[in-house]
């Protein structure tokens, strides 16, 4: 059975996002203009110096994330939105999308199929695990849905990218989650950005 797995790239005092998230903003008041440009310029800016952190990311055999990453529609899927990512998403495996409201599974370019699931975090991990077979499964975000995980106990190890800027408010990782044993894996620094990656003890 693969491992259930979740990198996120955080600020210095553990927040994924600002306040006042908007579809312009999607990372609210982040510090800079709410695209979450400076949170992830480690993946952007110096992609050179992070290439392995960055692979990592889509390197799963199935993706697990909540509604607010997919997107910034609320409530009934009143217009079309299939995720930030464009026609081709750079997932190119089965994407389970946590949500209220139920849609039809919407398959992409690249070999990316979205996936509704309205029934709850184990009934999405079940999923995926079928999806990926001995592959891992990503918890991709958002820190939200993260920290739904991480309090059921469902993640196995946590990659944090940590960059050194502080947000004050916002979305935060380990909201609302009950005290963790972790165990440390690895730490690397590079430019603008601290890679830790905790195995989590069950």
């Amino acid at each position: 059975m693969g491992k259930v797995v979740c990198g996120i790239s955080i600020s210095a005092d553990g927040y994924s996002a600002g306040l006042n998230q908007t579809e312009e903003r999607p990372f609210g008041d982040d510090g800079s203009e709410g695209t979450g440009e400076r949170l992830h310029a480690w993946m952007f800016a110096t992609p050179q110096e992070n290439p392995e952190e960055i692979a990592q990311m889509t390197a799963a055999k199935a993706f697990i994330m909540g509604r607010n990453m997919f997107g910034p529609v609320r409530g009934e899927w009143d217009r079309e939105w299939n995720g930030w990512w464009g026609d081709n998403p750079p997932y190119h495996a089965p994407v389970f999308v946590l949500t209220h409201h139920a849609r039809e599974p919407q398959p992409m370019e690249g070999g990316t199929t979205y996936t509704f699931v309205t029934d709850g975090i184990e009934s999405a991990l079940a999923q995926a695990r079928e999806a990926a077979g001995d592959g891992e499964i990503a918890v991709m975000g958002g820190a939200t849905t993260v920290n739904q995980y991480l309090a059921a106990g469902l993640i196995d190890e946590l990659r944090l990218h940590i960059v050194p800027i502080t947000i004050g408010a916002g979305t935060r990782l380990f909201e609302g989650v009950p005290p963790l044993r972790m165990e440390q894996v690895s730490v690397r620094a590079a430019t603008g950005v601290t890679h830790v990656v905790y195995r989590i003890l069950h």
